[in-house]
């Protein structure tokens, strides 16, 4: 399969692998997406496999950015409805769940407890004491995204009461809170945690259920992109597909949010020319350089990032798996860049500081505020967030195998069905309430991005 008319290359839909169309020199680069992917370490012959024994990426470390704008007409569309809860704040939610969000990671089993007794919903984590400056601060900002977050009609926050993040120090961070929606328990302060969490989760209970489903626009949704265990159909099928329903949605007023910065080297001068002014194209420069200092400062290779399954799949550099990867982002402006702990607050596509680590990705797209979000994988993974997770898979063999992580099958992209209007219309049905496979099997977890010491 030809991808581009300027491509070299061209993709087996049998294996995902690529192979060259014509003599490709020593040197030469080798072009898929219509864009450089890397350079040939060897004479190439028409017809033979390129990977990583003869391609290497172009990728160094320092790179100039210009802003150059460049912006694709997006024809606006009728916003079509879905029925959701309307929180009292005016934030919209898709679940009415009851929430466990623990301050520290000591208290753990005593939130599974709780979550057993009640039904609440609690995703543990090892973080919230023993850490310092940046670390810490990271940790309270993810939870408070947590904490604040729609798709939650009640919140327990549940400390241990000698942690750094304590509740009072955590308080700080969240600032202003509803005292009918978020209650707090420090376990060492009571007598049987256990039975105190109970009460106070049944008290939210009756709270969350005074709210019930309404009509609502979909501008009001807010969805998360990822992508996960990527393979050779990646770009070809699934992300090309979530990008045009991220331009549908965002056509309709709602909002998108694409993470994984490091997924972003090598194509990233793609999303910069799409920014909607230089103040964010100033602060997309940014969320790039800061990534790549991130790297020098560990003294890690900044284009070392395709893994092991991603090879196997037909990836072979870093610059062929961010042009796959962004495609997940459409061709819509570029509104916003958030870092860590920031809400979405602009409609359209957002970028979000993060690394491509998918258990950390998707607890960053959670605490933003996004209510779903759309994972796609061509080596399939059970991961979820804290919020429904659509598996989009990029082959039918993969949806066809793995029943129990995959909702959505875009292999039949293969067979000529845009398949968007059938994902929009999934979406819809999830956001009014259609329970996604990580939801069915309890795949709903978080992890938070550490940078620092530990002591």
């Amino acid at each position: 399969m030809l991808i581009n008319s300027l491509d070299n290359v061209e993709v087996n839909l049998e294996n995902g692998h690529k192979y060259a169309l014509c003599d490709i020199k020593k040197g030469e680069n080798v072009i898929k997406y219509g864009q450089p992917i890397g350079h040939a370490l060897c004479d190439i012959k028409k017809g033979e496999h390129v990977h990583t024994h003869n391609l290497k990426t172009n990728l160094g470390d320092t790179v100039e950015y210009s802003f150059n704008p460049k912006y694709y007409d997006i024809p606006t569309r009728e916003p079509v409805y879905f029925f959701g809860y309307e929180r009292e704040n005016g934030e919209v939610g898709i679940r009415n769940d009851i929430w466990i969000v623990n301050t520290v990671g000591c208290v753990n089993k005593t939130a599974q407890r709780i979550a057993e007794k009640t039904g609440a919903k609690h995703f543990p984590h090892p973080f919230g004491c023993s850490q310092l400056g940046e670390d810490s601060e990271v940790t309270k900002l993810i939870l408070k995204g947590l904490v604040n977050h729609p798709n939650a009609g009640g919140v327990l926050v549940l400390g241990l009461g000698c942690e750094n993040s304590n509740i009072s120090e955590f308080k700080k961070t969240l600032g202003s809170w509803d005292d009918k929606r978020v209650k707090f328990l420090n376990a060492q302060d009571v007598e049987d945690d256990v039975a105190e969490g109970v009460r106070l989760v049944e008290e939210l209970k009756q709270y969350a259920a005074t709210f019930e489903r309404k009509q609502l626009p979909v501008s009001k949704l807010k969805v998360g992109l990822k992508c996960g265990g990527s393979d050779g159909y990646s770009g070809i099928t699934a992300n090309p597909l979530v990008g045009r329903f991220s331009d549908m949605l965002i056509s309709m007023g709602g909002s998108c949010v694409l993470t994984e910065v490091p997924e972003m080297f090598g194509a990233e001068h793609l999303l910069m020319e799409r920014c909607e002014s230089r103040e964010v194209f100033d602060k997309n420069v940014k969320l790039i350089n800061d990534f790549k200092d991130y790297f020098r400062r560990h003294n890690q290779v900044i284009y070392e990032n395709p893994s092991p399954g991603n090879k196997e799949g037909g990836i072979t550099t870093l610059e062929e798996k961010s042009l796959g990867c962004i495609q997940k982002g459409g061709l819509s402006k570029v509104v916003d860049v958030l870092d860590y702990g920031d809400s979405v607050t602009k409609n359209g596509l957002t970028l979000l500081n993060g690394p491509g680590n998918d258990i950390v990705a998707v607890t960053n797209l959670t605490a933003a505020g996004a209510h779903l979000i759309l994972f796609t994988t061509g080596r399939g993974t059970p991961v979820g967030a804290p919020v429904p997770t659509v598996k989009i898979s990029t082959n039918t063999a993969l949806s066809e195998k793995k029943k129990k992580w995959i909702d959505f099958n875009a292999g039949k992209v293969l067979d000529g069905d845009d398949c968007t209007d059938d994902l929009f219309n999934y979406v819809i049905k999830v956001a009014s309430g259609e329970k996604t496979q990580n939801e069915i099997n309890g795949f709903e977890e978080i992890s938070i991005f550490k940078d620092g010491v530990v002591l």
